[in-house]
């Protein structure tokens, strides 16, 4: 069919033969523009005339015909595409069939089950319930993301026993259609079970022990050390210098030597870093505050997005001197483009004296998960954490040391690949600038007294606005992890700048249940970060960027201070909607 022919019917039969053919200059200006945009309006159709010679009405015939052909292709590629889908259903029903006549039961070595319980017309069934379950959740993403999912490009493929269920896409040598993770509706499962670290048995209590105290003797020494341990680089510390200090792994290494630790594998990147500031809590608090793991997430949200007490070793005096745990966490950067870091590792926390204490964390054998089948890990905490002095007026001084050992064995998005091997996304500064603004959440919400410069807010409603932000910060932070429960599925765009999304099923007290669809991308401005939190936090910009707001103006009902800086505060906000404006 040429792409210049008015539709049939048409009452111009005597000019069609003058529209029948375009030169090659005009068919790809043609196409160019069809790209950009499939439906142009009278203007650009206008302008279009001017630039190739031809009839506005012509190319209006044009556009009619090449959308009519694209739709036409799409429609033949689904076909052929679900046709392929069922195929291998059907395939893997036969395959699964098949193995189950071998299964002996485990308890009694008895026969496999009867055939007539994997009948045919019972898989046929199930079958029906997934493609229903299938067809609801691409309803559901259809709606949120404003396009079909029969669309969205091929994913990474799932194995066959979990009976990936693939829809839409262009068929042929080298294209997929986009995969629907099944198991994402029960909690963003990519099909592996989470499992913990086995817990510490007696023979390896003492071996723990020993490890404790070496990394905690380890921790003061870099703590105190002078500048042939420690480098100096630009950037801006916690406490408001210019630089920051990183570690000399040469000069760790001779001073510092283990049995085998002298050769390193190419893909294995250190990274050790050091910061000294001041928070507003006490050390004794602090001290709490490490060695509870729920605390931890709470003041972490933005590193921590999961971690566990495996076991404890030794429960020390009220749970803090000469206490040791087994810890497992995981850690991110808020963006699904950068897997997350799993660690296991003891803490050690030891008041050193009066008003002085330490916490020190070094990861276990890295033989010890793989004995009990975990896959083995990427990452190895070597001996770190933090120094805890008491100053005046409830401040505490703290000197915070990390250092890790990680494999990346993958490439690393190019938007983060500066952040991730410099050391800074996991370093000192960003921990220490976590926990001072932490502090200044709790003591904002100890000081339930302090006035607030929009009248009307109690202090039993201070309280709850402040556990609300609180946990809507920790959904929001928990919500952008890439760990292997936690899988996302690439839209559009190149590996730079790209859409993903995923869905789990929401479980938490107090949230209404159902699936939750989320979406993130990552972009790169050309303006310093303080620009941009200036201007999302001011609610006479916010209907720019708000979807939620666009069109009307936001008014603050009333502000929270959260903090030193005015900028950080929780604020309540109402939309007034300038159409049908409130009476």
């Amino acid at each position: 069919m040429d792409f210049g022919e008015e539709p049939e019917g048409s009452d111009s039969q005597r000019r069609r033969k003058r529209y029948h053919r375009h030169t090659p200059r005009q068919i790809q200006q043609l196409e160019a523009m069809f790209k950009e945009c499939p439906h142009p309006d009278e203007n650009q159709r206008a302008q279009l005339s001017r630039e190739l010679g031809l009839e506005p009405r012509q190319i209006k015939f044009w556009f009619q015909n090449r959308r009519t052909q694209m739709k036409a292709q799409h429609e033949r590629a689904d076909n052929c595409f679900l046709r392929a889908e069922n195929d291998k259903i059907r395939c893997e029903n036969i395959a699964i069939r098949e193995a189950l006549k071998n299964v002996i039961c485990p308890t009694c070595g008895g026969p496999p089950v009867g055939e007539d319980y994997f009948d045919e017309q019972k898989l046929r069934m199930e079958n029906a319930r997934l493609k229903e379950e299938l067809d609801r959740v691409s309803n559901l993403t259809s709606k949120y993301l404003g396009r079909p999912f029969t669309q969205l490009p091929p994913a990474t493929p799932m194995s066959v026993s979990s009976l990936d269920l693939s829809v839409g896409g262009m068929s042929g040598p080298g294209l997929g259609g986009p995969s629907l993770d099944l198991d994402l509706i029960s909690g963003g499962s990519s099909g592996i079970p989470f499992q913990l670290p086995a817990p510490v048995s007696d023979m390896e209590r003492p071996m723990m022990a020993e490890m404790a105290t070496r990394a905690m003797d380890e921790l003061i020494r870099l703590a105190q050390a002078g500048d042939h341990m420690w480098s100096k680089s630009p950037g801006g510390g916690v406490s408001g210098g210019d630089t920051r200090e990183t570690l000399n792994v040469d000069t760790y290494d001779s001073i510092f030597s283990k049995p085998g630790g002298s050769y390193r594998a190419p893909s294995i990147n250190v990274e050790g870093s050091r910061e000294s500031c001041l928070v507003l809590m006490s050390a004794v608090a602090l001290a709490d505050v490490f060695m509870d793991t729920n605390k931890w997430m709470e003041f972490f949200p933005s590193i921590v997005s999961k971690a566990h007490t495996i076991d404890v070793l030794v429960n020390g005096m009220g749970g803090r001197s000469e206490s040791l745990i087994l810890m497992y966490e995981e850690l991110h950067i808020m963006t699904p483009a950068v897997p997350t870091r799993e660690v296991s590792f003891v803490r050690y926390c030891r008041q050193i004296e009066q008003g002085l204490w330490a916490i020190a964390d070094v990861s276990v054998d890295l033989q010890r998960d793989a004995h009990f089948g975990a896959p083995p890990p990427r990452s190895r905490r070597l001996p770190s954490g933090c120094l805890i002095a008491d100053m005046a007026n409830g401040y505490s001084k703290v000197t915070w040391v990390e250092h890790m050992e990680v494999e990346e064995k993958n490439p690393i998005n190019v938007l983060y690949r500066d952040l991730v091997l410099s050391g800074a996304a996991f370093g000192a500064h960003r921990w220490l600038a976590a926990l001072q603004r932490a502090c200044e959440r709790y003591s904002s919400l100890v000081a339930l007294g302090v006035p607030h410069h929009i009248a009307g807010v109690t202090p039993e409603g201070k309280r709850s606005m402040m556990k609300l932000s609180q946990r809507m910060v920790n959904s929001f932070c928990s919500s952008l992890g890439a760990s292997q429960m936690h899988q996302w599925t690439t839209l559009s765009g190149s590996n730079e700048v790209s859409v993903r999304v995923t869905m789990h099923r929401s479980t938490d007290p107090g949230q209404p249940n159902g699936v939750v669809l989320s979406a993130a991308t990552s972009i790169w401005l050309p303006v310093p970060c303080d620009h941009v939190f200036a201007f999302v936090r001011d609610e006479n910009t916010r209907s720019q960027w708000d979807v939620l707001s666009h069109g009307n103006q936001v008014q603050e009902v009333s502000r929270i201070p959260n903090g030193s800086n005015p900028g950080n505060c929780i604020s309540l906000l109402r939309v007034i909607n300038l159409i049908n404006p409130p009476p």
